[in-house]
């Protein structure tokens, strides 16, 4: 088999006979310079298969035109995949249409069940313990504190200083 038959020719748009600018092997003239541009796909053909009849060492001509042959099938494979996926992806969008089933209902039971997941997850349960017990210090503490703050008001309103200043208000709000 001969690799112009497992690849059908690209039209070139080269204006040097040399060059086909489809090929995978641009810039890869009569000089040998290397583009950048590489092993890039040619649509229909394998990347990086070369026209240039060099085999790399240790490979004979039939070897590596079976290699190619089975690179061609392996190819054509990974596209007829793809289209049955893509056709999987549009019936399986088509079934949760009929059931009703909106990409925003998706999200809700998604975000909803990812929820659920981290409530349950050991380290939430551990935060929610440690966050409970620090709100029960804080309260106890601020209780705690209100206690001593009205004690010592009501200390200080039983003073006798507390008792002269609030006799002179007093005085002040009858005279």
């Amino acid at each position: 088999m001969d690799v112009g038959q497992a690849c059908p020719p690209a039209p070139t748009l080269s204006l040097d006979p040399d060059i086909n600018l489809n090929s995978p092997n641009k810039g890869l003239g009569p000089a040998g310079g290397a583009d950048p541009l590489t092993d890039v796909p040619v649509e229909g053909g394998a990347v990086g298969v070369s026209s240039i009849n060099t085999l790399p060492p240790g490979l004979t001509e039939e070897e590596a035109e079976e290699i190619r042959s089975e690179l061609v099938k392996v190819e054509e494979e990974i596209s007829t995949l793809r289209q049955v996926l893509l056709a999987k992806e549009k019936h399986s969008a088509d079934l949760k249409r009929k059931l009703g089933l909106s990409p925003l209902n998706e999200l809700k039971q998604n975000l909803t069940k990812g929820w659920q997941d981290v409530q349950t997850s050991n380290a939430y349960k551990k935060t929610q313990e440690t966050l409970s017990v620090a709100g029960q210090k804080t309260t106890a503490a601020f209780s705690t504190m209100g206690t001593a703050l009205s004690r010592k008001l009501g200390d200080m309103r039983n003073s006798p200083t507390f008792k002269s200043f609030e006799d002179k208000v007093g005085n002040i709000k009858l005279g």
